[in-house]
């Protein structure tokens, strides 16, 4: 490791001063993912700033949402009994994540800033574009397996590897973010961002940037919603597919939809084409099938991958049959 300077901090204000001079200092909370990637020489921060004693760990309830917040573990979130009644989606997608060791000590907010990554990115003798800016995608036709066939490029095809992020996409959920410039709210969403010609600019935050809290409105709270991870193994193993389903549901009718897919985009990806054909339909074992078949509209699959496109498919229908309880 290189060596690097450490500081715990208390405030927001104080944690922002120290990453907004742009003198290479980062946050570590739970440092589950910083840890490795230090560890492996793959980041060189020149400070780390602590700020697990910013008091942002609280789930609460509002008249119009729910609030969790940004330093919250894992497991806390999903033990919540407001989350596992209300977003069962969520909670089902803590429990997918990492192992219990990991859950119990990686925050919500670290967790949706994970590194997307692949084979090579840790391989520091192959090149790799969000390493090493520039220097190649080694995966393009490389190994490519567990790689993305939705919203890669020539430059990246790396799928991003967490779970809660879909289901918070499922959810229309929302981060609270104060940075150097004030406070603001970015939908979960939107995020992150495509890999393009810059891979290794991952999302839309800026230097000095601080998630203090997700926000998920109480109407997509109202939705019957379903989280399905298939992996290779059942337990600490990304997944190769993922589906985040929410219907608004009356008498079996869709009212109002959300379907958003992990383990095969290079972000979070919302399939918004699927939401349309389902509202206003009835669900039943044909419309699962007709959705679960249109959902991988548009992939790339490369040579490894291009089981995932089946695999896709099936994944969203068995989700969407789940729910109505037609598995």
């Amino acid at each position: 490791m290189v060596p690097l300077s450490y500081i715990a901090v208390a405030t927001p204000e104080a944690a922002i001063r120290r990453t907004a001079e742009g003198q290479g200092a980062e946050y570590i909370a739970g440092g589950t993912d910083m840890i490795q990637l230090l560890q492996e020489g793959i980041v060189a921060p020149l400070e780390l700033v602590d700020i697990n004693g910013i008091a942002f760990d609280d789930v609460s309830v509002a008249i119009d949402g729910i609030r969790i917040g940004a330093m919250a573990r894992l497991s806390d979130v999903a033990d919540d009994p407001v989350i596992r009644e209300r977003v069962p989606v969520v909670s089902r997608a803590l429990y997918e994540s990492a192992s219990p060791q990991v859950r119990n000590m990686a925050t919500v907010g670290g967790n949706l800033l994970q590194r997307t990554r692949c084979l090579y990115f840790r391989d520091a003798t192959t090149p790799c574009n969000k390493r090493v800016p520039g220097s190649g995608c080694s995966a393009l036709d490389g190994q490519n397996r567990v790689n993305a066939i939705l919203g890669g490029s020539d430059h990246c095809i790396a799928a991003y590897p967490g779970d809660l992020a879909v289901a918070l996409v499922a959810v229309d959920a929302e981060l609270m973010v104060t940075g150097p410039t004030g406070e603001r709210t970015i939908l979960v969403e939107n995020l992150h961002q495509l890999p393009g010609d810059t891979p290794h600019i991952e999302t839309v935050l800026k230097p000095g940037d601080l998630i203090t809290a997700i926000w998920i409105p109480l109407a997509a709270a109202g939705r019957r919603s379903h989280y399905l991870k298939v992996r290779d193994r059942t337990t600490f193993e990304w997944s190769l597919a993922s589906a985040a389903v929410s219907l608004g549901l009356h008498d079996d009718v869709i009212l109002d939809a959300r379907v958003a897919v992990g383990g095969v985009g290079t972000k979070p990806w919302r399939l918004r084409h699927v939401e349309d054909m389902l509202v206003n339909q009835r669900l039943d074992q044909a419309l699962a099938r007709a959705a679960g078949e249109c959902s991988a509209d548009g992939a790339e699959p490369r040579g490894q991958n291009a089981f995932k496109v089946t695999l896709l498919r099936r994944t969203v229908e068995r989700a969407l049959l789940q729910i109505g309880g037609l598995a």
